[in-house]
C-alpha cells in the first residue's frame, strides 16, 4: 500500500482537512482511460479524435463548475494558423509504389524529383545529427533527399512540426515564406518501411497547397474571492501524434503519459479547486497542438497580460516515477525563481519532494507549453516525472495506460494542490523569471 502524504502547513496556508480525499485514484483512471482510448486516435489535432477529447474536457469542466474565460462563449478557445499541406504525392522505389510518409521540407511548394545523379542522398539513424543538417539547409550544395530509419518512427511527427508543417498567421506570410523557399536548395524526408540499397532507384512527385488548420483550446476559470484581477494557470496538453507506423498490428499513438496524464491533473485540480474556492483567479486550460508547434500554448498566453499572471502550473508527463522514486517530481527552470521553493515549503514534514530538472541538456524550461509565459517573465514553470533519456514509450503506439502508476500520478497530483495553496490564496508571490527573447 502507498504511504499518504503526512501534511503539515505553515500559519496562513490552506487547511489541509479533505485534501486527500478530493483527488481519488480511481477518478484519476477513469479520465486517464478516456482520454487514451483508442477511439481518441492518438488526438491528432484536425482529427475526430481530438474533437472527442475537447469535448469530453469541456463536459468535466463544466461538471467541475468552471466558467468561461472572459470574452469566450464556451470552454472553446479558437484559432487558425496556414500552412502547407500535402495534396498529392507519389513515392516508387525500384518501380514499385510505396505509401511510405514523405516530409518536405521547409515551405517548398511543388516537387518532382527523380534519382538521376543531380541529388544528394542520405540514410539517417541518428537524431541528433539529423537535426544539425535539418537546422543548417543554406550549408546545402544539392537538393537532398534523406532515408529515415526505421527505428526513427517515434521522430516523425516532431520532424514534420518542426521543419515541414510550421504555422503562420496569415496567409500572406506563408506564401512570403514558400516564394523564398524556391530559391534555395531542398530537402525531403521519407521514411522507409524497408531498407533501400544505395543503387535504388526512386521518384517523387508532391503537391502542397495553403491550408488553413482549425484548432482549440480547452480553457475554463474560477474567479478569486479576494484578488480576481492576478491569475494562477494550471496547464497540459491534451494533443498527440495521432497515428505511427504500426507495431504488432497498432498504430494507435495513445499517448496516456503524453500527455493524458497532465490533462488529467487540470481537471482533477479544477474540480478541486472549486471545492476549496481560491482568493486568485484560477485557470485551467487543456493546450492543444504542442507535438506541432506549440501553437495552442502560444495563442492563450498571448491573450493574457503576464502582468497579472502571478504562476503557471504546466504539468508534462507525470505518468512514472522520476529518476528520485516515488512521491517525487521535478520542476524546469527550478533557479530562475523561487516557485520551486515555495512548493516544497508547503510540503515540509511530508513525503513528497520536488527537485531541480536533472536534464538541462534537454533544454525542457524552453521546450513545453510554459515556455511563451516565462519568456515574458511570469514564474511559469514544468512539473514532470519524466525519465525522457530512457523513456521506452516516449511517442510510440506502446504509450498506454497501463504502462501508468495512477497511484503515484494521484498523489502527485495531490501534492501538486497542496504545494499550490500559498500562490492560489494569495499568501505567495513567487518571483518573476528574467524575461527573454524568441529563440
Amino acid at each position: 500500500m502507498r504511504k499518504s502524504l503526512l501534511l503539515c502547513f505553515a500559519a496562513g496556508t490552506i487547511a489541509i482537512t479533505g485534501y486527500a480525499q478530493d483527488i481519488k485514484e480511481k477518478e484519476v483512471a477513469r479520465i486517464i482511460g478516456t482520454l487514451a482510448a483508442d477511439d481518441m486516435g492518438g488526438r491528432l489535432p484536425g482529427t475526430p479524435g481530438i474533437e472527442k477529447a475537447a469535448n469530453f474536457i469541456s463536459s468535466e469542466f463544466s461538471k467541475a463548475g468552471l466558467q468561461p474565460l472572459p470574452g469566450e462563449k464556451n470552454f472553446f478557445q479558437e484559432f487558425g494558423k496556414y500552412r502547407m499541406e500535402q495534396s498529392s504525392v507519389a513515392l516508387t522505389v525500384n518501380g514499385q509504389e510505396k505509401d511510405w510518409p514523405v516530409i518536405p521540407v521547409g515551405a517548398g511548394r511543388d516537387f518532382d524529383w527523380e534519382k538521376d545523379g543531380s541529388y544528394n542522398e542520405l540514410h539517417a539513424k541518428d537524431p541528433a545529427a539529423l537535426m544539425q543538417i535539418l537546422r543548417h539547409p543554406e550549408k546545402l550544395e544539392k537538393n537532398t533527399l534523406i532515408w529515415l530509419d526505421p527505428s526513427m518512427a517515434g521522430y516523425l511527427s516532431d520532424l514534420s512540426a518542426s521543419f515541414s508543417e510550421r504555422s503562420y498567421d496569415t496567409r500572406e506570410a506563408l506564401e512570403t515564406a514558400a516564394d523564398k523557399a524556391s530559391e534555395g536548395k531542398h530537402m525531403i524526408m521519407v521514411f522507409e518501411k524497408e531498407p533501400v540499397a544505395a543503387d535504388a532507384t526512386w521518384r517523387i512527385h508532391l503537391r502542397r497547397a495553403i491550408h488553413i488548420q482549425h484548432f482549440a483550446n480547452v480553457a475554463g476559470m474560477i474567479k478569486g474571492s479576494g484578488k480576481p484581477d492576478e491569475y494562477v494557470v494550471f496547464s497540459g496538453h491534451y494533443d498527440h501524434l495521432g497515428t505511427l507506423p504500426a507495431v504488432a498490428g497498432d498504430s494507435i499513438a495513445n499517448g496516456a503519459d503524453d500527455d493524458a496524464s497532465g490533462t488529467t491533473a487540470v481537471i482533477m485540480l479544477a474540480k478541486h479547486f472549486k471545492k476549496h474556492p481560491p482568493v486568485r483567479s484560477v485557470i485551467f486550460v487543456a493546450f492543444t497542438a504542442e507535438e506541432s508547434g506549440g501553437h495552442g500554448s502560444r495563442y492563450f498566453s498571448e491573450k493574457q497580460d503576464p502582468d497579472k499572471v502571478v504562476a503557471m502550473f504546466n504539468i508534462e508527463m507525470i505518468g512514472k516515477e522520476s529518476k528520485f522514486g516515488r512521491n517525487s517530481a521535478f520542476i524546469t527552470g527550478f533557479e530562475r525563481s523561487d516557485f520551486g521553493q515555495i512548493l516544497q515549503r508547503n510540503l515540509h514534514g511530508s513525503t513528497f519532494s520536488f527537485y531541480p530538472d536533472p536534464y538541462p541538456e534537454q533544454n525542457l524550461f524552453y521546450r513545453s507549453d510554459n515556455a511563451t509565459l516565462a519568456r515574458q517573465g511570469v514564474p511559469a514553470h514544468t512539473i514532470s516525472t519524466t525519465q525522457i533519456d530512457k523513456d521506452q514509450y516516449y511517442h510510440t503506439v506502446d504509450d498506454e495506460l497501463s504502462t501508468l502508476d495512477v497511484g503515484n500520478i494521484t498523489d502527485i497530483i495531490n501534492a501538486i494542490a497542496i504545494s499550490a495553496g500559498t500562490i492560489v490564496n494569495g499568501t505567495d508571490t513567487p518571483t518573476r523569471i528574467e524575461k527573454a527573447s524568441v529563440k
